[in-house]
């Protein structure tokens, strides 16, 4: 509604109420004049109150337009509030990913700077500390090696104190007995001149005695080397034709003492033999689990060593001039142990054949029982002149026991007085960690006063 319209309907309204008035005020004689001004001012009223529905009606469908009109704009209005809105958030998002991406460049930047002064720090530190430790180490090490070095002169002082100590008394009193004891022998070996060869003999048998190598050794070991190291050159022989005019030679047979002294000699056959091949295809059927291949091999192995046994009593055997019975070598001691596995084979040699098997440490048992045997013959045709010098022997060496006992004390006695020495030296090590080492002038100096202060 404009304001004409709304200016006019309310001075319509306000005729109608003065004309209402006045016809109310009139007088009541003028009834006929008030009916007609009556009717006039109802029709002037419906007048008005169509005029004023007209209105309503018009200012009704303009408040519709006018809405409709504003929700447009409104729209409109929203529709660019949001088109600026959307285009001021891009704006604001590009410009924050801008700034965020110049915050992490410099964010890098610093972080990257930070890393390499803190590298550059620590580096420094490191060779800082590096140094400081190089130089703790070397100044610890010099104070170590210069205590090191005085306990080292201390001790060898010490050392060659009791050394000289030691030396005067071990050869004062071993130059005593020794000299006893070579007068003693002196007169023992001026009064014995075939005991010599007799002491040949008992070197011999030492040594053996001493070789543990030869008497327990496991692989194959040559007959030839087991008879040099235990008999003389003259217990035994090579390639000795025991049963005269046959022309067969034993490998080696043993001189054993005849009947008679001075007849000749009594020899026991000794052959050396390998049944290699029989013996490898056995190793090998073990070796693959065969039990018909190890009992087949096993078969010919026992035909193979009683050929050789049959051949050497056949051959090498011929009583009295030869025992009764001889030796069947076998080199190594996996074959021989495997010979005396087979069930009763090694009787049926020493029944049927007269044959006896012998592995490197039989024989070597059974060549010393025979040394031993010829040395009891020797010692026994000897025995009165050898209980003579023995019984001298026995009281010289009760003294040097003597001798050697008192010596061993004494002995014991500076190995306790040096190991104290040593334990005193550790104590004073570390009671010393935490003193201050001297410059080397200054404890030179301070050192040799003390030293003439002990002197004086």
């Amino acid at each position: 509604m404009s304001p004409i319209e709304f200016y006019s309907l309310l001075g319509a309204a306000i005729v109608a109420i003065v004309l209402l008035l006045l016809i109310l005020l009139r007088p009541r004689g003028a009834a006929g004049d008030g009916a007609t001004t009556l009717a006039l001012v109802q029709q002037h009223q419906q007048q008005s109150l169509d005029r004023i529905d007209r209105v309503e009606r018009e200012v009704r469908l303009q408040l519709q337009a006018s809405a409709q009109a504003t929700r447009q704009d409104l729209a409109t209005g929203l529709a660019q509030f949001q088109a600026a809105t959307l285009q001021q958030l891009d704006s604001l998002r590009t410009q924050m990913q801008a700034q965020g991406k110049v915050g992490r460049e410099e964010q890098a930047q610093s972080l990257a700077r930070f890393a390499e002064s803190t590298n550059q720090t620590l580096a420094q530190l490191t060779e800082s500390n590096a140094q400081r430790m190089l130089e703790v180490r070397a100044t610890l090490e010099n104070k170590i090696r210069d205590l090191q070095a005085d306990n080292g002169a201390r001790l060898e002082e010490m050392r060659k104190t009791v050394d000289e100590k030691l030396h005067a008394t071990l050869e004062t009193r071993l130059s005593a007995s020794f000299q006893q004891v070579s007068e003693r022998l002196e007169k023992v070996h001026q009064g014995l001149g075939e005991m010599q060869q007799l002491a040949l003999g008992v070197g011999d048998l030492k040594r053996v005695l001493t070789n543990v190598k030869t008497r327990g050794t496991w692989g194959e070991v040559q007959l030839e080397m087991l008879l040099e190291q235990v008999l003389t050159v003259d217990q035994y022989a090579k390639n000795v034709e025991t049963v005269a005019g046959s022309g067969a030679r034993v490998e080696f047979a043993l001189k054993l003492p005849g009947l008679s002294d001075g007849g000749p000699p009594v020899w026991m056959p000794i052959d050396a033999k390998f049944p290699k091949e029989q013996y490898e295809r056995l190793v090998e059927a073990a070796e693959r689990a065969d039990a018909d291949g190890v009992a087949l091999a096993g078969r010919e192995l026992e035909r193979a060593v009683r050929g050789e046994a049959k051949t050497i009593a056949e051959k090498y055997l011929a009583p009295p001039h030869t025992t009764d019975f001889a030796i069947l070598f076998l080199p190594t001691e996996g074959l021989y142990a495997e010979v005396l596995r087979r069930p009763g084979l090694a009787d049926e040699l020493q029944r049927v054949h007269r044959v006896s098997i012998a592995g490197p440490s039989t024989l070597t048992a059974l060549l010393n029982s025979l040394q031993m045997g010829f040395r009891t013959l020797a010692l026994e045709k000897r025995s009165s002149e050898v209980w003579q010098v023995l019984g001298a022997v026995k009281t010289e060496f009760g003294k040097f026991g003597d001798v050697l006992s008192q010596t061993r004390l004494t002995l014991e006695k500076a190995a306790k007085n040096i190991e104290s020495a040593e334990v005193r030296s550790r104590q004073m090590a570390r009671k010393l960690k935490s003193v201050e080492a001297l410059p080397g002038e200054a404890a030179a100096l301070l050192l040799g006063k003390a030293d003439a202060g002990d002197g004086e």
